[in-house]
């Protein structure tokens, strides 16, 4: 696809940036996502009004739109000749400019608003991931062990399911030249972009979805994990059918999560629908969605770790066709190779 912009797609961008408001937007959506009442209120104009220009800004691909809910949010346009467009012209927008300067501090007062409000959700629910925390392995362990088992990439598109507060697109997301997060929970989310606006991961996006109906296309991830999310799940087979679905050929599938346990608390006060996921049946969703498990590893507790441990399982998955997601010649870090 050619990196050049059509005579018609250049004067349409210029036409649709060529307005005081608009290049107002465009300045802030650069800086990160926001909803119609958030620019509502830092630009003090009508939402009607902010709505129509907003409106040709995305007919121009200067910006992008997805609906969250009953929200819709809008953010720079990510790749493409008019993305990169939009970024020439904010890039070269005095970033003194009195407008620019007080509608920048305005957005700072509503996204600490919004991490305010995330973070107080947190708080009330910290315990409930202190506990589950404590139970197993520790989890920088974990999460090295989930390094070295996707590799260092460069992924073009990583997707993490199930992403709660957006750990997982922390620790992938140097590796990543895009990546997004899908989870149910609208109070997740909110903090899940605050901890990605904090850590100036701007490539990174969250957005509100059905793990078993995903708004992505065929064969467009390279790389997609799913992070103690499983034994959440009514039907864990046809989330994992989604997550093969997506991935494109030579893609690596990535799960996370406990093997089995007999710790009914969990089922009852954290609502675990399952208490660890049995190594068979992981691998029999793996191949009825298209994938071949590649490795497999369990870390268990140490022998001090006492009575009621968790083990945590890690599994790897690639789906066939050309073109590895990971350079040549790496292998899954200590993952056990399963042939």
């Amino acid at each position: 696809m050619s990196k050049q912009m059509t005579t018609m797609q250049l004067l349409t961008g210029l036409k649709a940036a060529g307005e005081r408001t608009r290049l107002r937007l465009l300045a802030l959506l650069a800086a990160g996502e926001l909803n119609v009442k958030d620019l509502t209120r830092i630009l003090g104009q009508s939402q009607p009004r902010i709505s129509r220009h907003l409106k040709l800004l995305t007919q121009a691909g200067l910006i992008e739109r997805f609906r969250e809910g009953s929200w819709v949010f809008f953010r720079m346009a990510a790749s493409g000749a008019p993305a990169r467009l939009a970024r020439a012209i904010v890039n070269s927008l005095d970033v003194l400019d009195p407008d620019l300067e007080r509608d920048h501090a305005r957005a700072e007062g509503v996204m600490r608003e919004r991490a305010e409000a995330a973070q107080a959700y947190f708080k009330d629910h910290a315990g409930e991931w202190d506990i589950i925390r404590a139970l197993h392995v520790a989890e920088d362990e974990v999460e090295q062990a989930m390094l070295e088992a996707l590799g260092p990439g460069p992924f073009d598109f990583l997707v993490d399911l199930g992403t709660g507060t957006g750990r997982i697109l922390e620790l992938f997301g140097p590796r990543a030249k895009r990546a997004v997060g899908v989870d149910i929970n609208r109070d997740m989310l909110a903090y899940a972009r605050t901890k990605l606006a904090a850590a100036n991961l701007g490539h990174c996006q969250v957005r509100h979805g059905d793990l078993y109906s995903l708004n992505l296309a065929d064969g467009t991830a390279d790389a997609v994990v799913l992070h103690q999310v499983l034994h959440f799940l009514d039907d864990p087979a046809s989330a994992l059918r989604e997550a093969g679905r997506i991935l494109k050929p030579g893609g690596h599938l990535l799960l996370a999560d406990f093997a089995p346990h007999e710790l009914e608390f969990l089922r009852e006060a954290h609502a675990h629908r399952r208490l660890g996921l049995e190594p068979g049946q992981v691998a029999d969703w793996i191949a009825a969605s298209g994938l071949k498990l590649a490795a497999q590893r369990n870390m268990t507790p140490g022998k001090g770790a006492g009575e009621g441990k968790l083990t945590v399982s890690l599994w790897l998955a690639v789906k066939a066709g050309a073109g590895a997601a990971r350079g040549p010649g790496q292998e899954a870090g200590k993952l056990e190779a399963v042939r």
